[in-house]
């Protein structure tokens, strides 16, 4: 097994861009696994980094090779990935209800078939550094099978009916300590709970000036909290007496660096390498570390 490290620069990052990287073609052996089981929550550090939808500015969104690259980098010990249903009941990894903005198809992704989706292909972006190529947008089983165990994952559900099927494969795979839920809506993380799965859930700015957190404790393992929020609303979030109190959607330090003063004890970022590469700065306990070395708390072998 090869030890991953974190970046060390941007040199780094863009040559990790560049590998030619392809979907599984299966489930992987629990094996991999290792002595102790599949990692959990209970292993993530005080503050934890995800990389929501990979690392959208640094690789390409809900793409198995990004989700791959996010990985291996291990600038983050959290994956977030989108999940939505197509016609079939098959769910699907994607952002949008819609296919027109991420692929070269269009139309909405819920009109499609299993069969219909592996014809459809990623439009990686432009902007991303490194070079890309396209390719097939992955299952959630597939996202599953790859990651599941191996790294702590966070799956919202962008269609709420698909709850009780998201369990199954969760469940399916011993799982329900790996995989966060996560939702915007307080009665979808309720029922998350009652099925017995970590419920996330996310608010916005706006929700967030008359959201009263507390009353969420009993069935809300994260809270996942607008950074643009008001001092005084995230501070009531992380008094919430909800376990993990984590900020969306970070893109650079500064941002990283108020919500951790404010007491969030996580990120979710769309730049995990630049905030790896750069430390905190004014926060106790934490002054100087930077995301990549908040990265070393788990070292596991390279993804085959």
């Amino acid at each position: 097994m090869v030890t991953r490290t974190a970046l060390t620069g941007l040199s780094a990052l863009m040559s990790l861009a560049t590998l030619t990287l392809t979907p599984p073609t299966g489930p992987l052996t629990p094996l991999e696994w290792g002595r102790g089981g599949p990692l959990t929550v209970e292993a993530l550090p005080r503050i934890t980094y995800t990389a929501h939808r990979g690392g959208a500015l640094e690789v390409p969104e809900n793409s198995m090779s990004g989700l791959v690259a996010a990985y291996e980098r291990g600038t983050a010990q959290v994956i977030d990935v989108d999940t939505r249903m197509l016609r079939d009941g098959t769910l699907v990894a994607m952002h949008d209800a819609t296919l027109d903005r991420t692929t070269t198809s269009t139309g909405p992704v819920r009109s499609l078939t299993l069969r219909q989706w592996r014809r459809v292909r990623l439009r990686p972006s432009a902007g991303l550094p490194g070079s890309w190529r396209s390719e097939r947008p992955p299952t959630v089983s597939e996202v599953l099978d790859r990651f599941g165990g191996r790294i702590v994952l966070m799956l919202e559900a962008k269609d709420p009916r698909s709850l009780r099927a998201l369990g199954s494969l969760i469940r399916a795979r011993g799982l329900t300590r790996s995989v966060f839920v996560n939702s915007n809506d307080p009665g979808v993380a309720s029922r998350a709970h009652r099925l017995g799965l970590l419920a996330q859930l996310w608010r916005s700015k706006a929700q967030m000036r008359t959201d009263r957190p507390a009353r969420w404790a009993g069935f809300v393992d994260v809270l996942d909290v607008d950074h643009k929020a008001r001092d005084v609303d995230l501070l009531r979030a992380v008094h919430s007496g909800i376990p993990r109190v984590w900020a969306h959607t970070v893109t650079t330090p500064g941002q990283r660096d108020r919500a951790l003063t404010l007491g969030v004890n996580g990120v979710i970022t769309d730049a995990p390498g630049l905030l790896a590469r750069t430390p905190v700065k004014g926060v106790n306990g934490v002054n100087g570390v930077s995301g990549g070395a908040l990265s070393g708390w788990a070292q596991r072998g390279a993804m085959p």
